[in-house]
């Protein structure tokens, strides 16, 4: 399971609790920044969007992808390591609002990490150092460091010790 905390909410489904969740301006301010550095072509510019408005701790040489989609309501909540890909039109959420409650949960990425373009990553996820996802993953659970995982439902395709075996073999060849 997936680290999040649950917040059961009664009469109307979660997301019309929305505002007693997350200030509403909180919610414009993160959409106007998340919108400008979706197009941000400069990404020392828009790292210090995100660190700066959006309160995300953000490692050096990190490079968001045009169209990149953070969590709105709680980008506070994501972390990314240092000199790590985020590929172009992904999503990383930190909250779902579900019928009968919503959940929050950070997700942590690890430093030197690939993520294809047009992943979703779901809150509560930890993906480790080094991993590689690949393009088009939901990543629903944690991913170890070192491994490359793709598809939907995400399974792993490499641990960091057969893509180790692997390189050998190859560099034997």
């Amino acid at each position: 399971m997936r680290r999040t905390t649950r917040y059961p909410v009664s009469g109307a489904n979660s997301l019309w609790h929305i505002y007693k969740t997350v200030p509403f301006w909180k919610v414009i301010k993160n959409f106007i920044v998340i919108q400008t550095a979706r197009y941000m072509p400069f990404l020392g510019m828009k790292n210090w969007l995100y660190r700066t408005f959006l309160r995300m701790k953000v490692g050096e040489q990190t490079s968001f992808a045009l169209m990149v989609m953070l969590d709105v309501m709680f980008p506070e909540q994501i972390k990314v390591g240092r000199n790590t890909v985020i590929g172009y039109n992904t999503t990383i959420l930190a909250h779902e609002y579900l019928i009968t409650e919503y959940r929050l949960g950070a997700v942590i990425i690890g430093d030197e990490v690939m993520i294809g373009a047009n992943s979703t990553i779901l809150p509560g996820v930890v993906i480790g150092d080094g991993a590689i996802v690949s393009a088009g993953t939901l990543v629903h659970k944690d991913v170890p460091a070192g491994a490359f995982v793709g598809g939907n439902p995400m399974q792993i395709i490499y641990t960091k010790e057969e893509m180790e075996q692997r390189s050998e073999k190859e560099n034997a060849l």
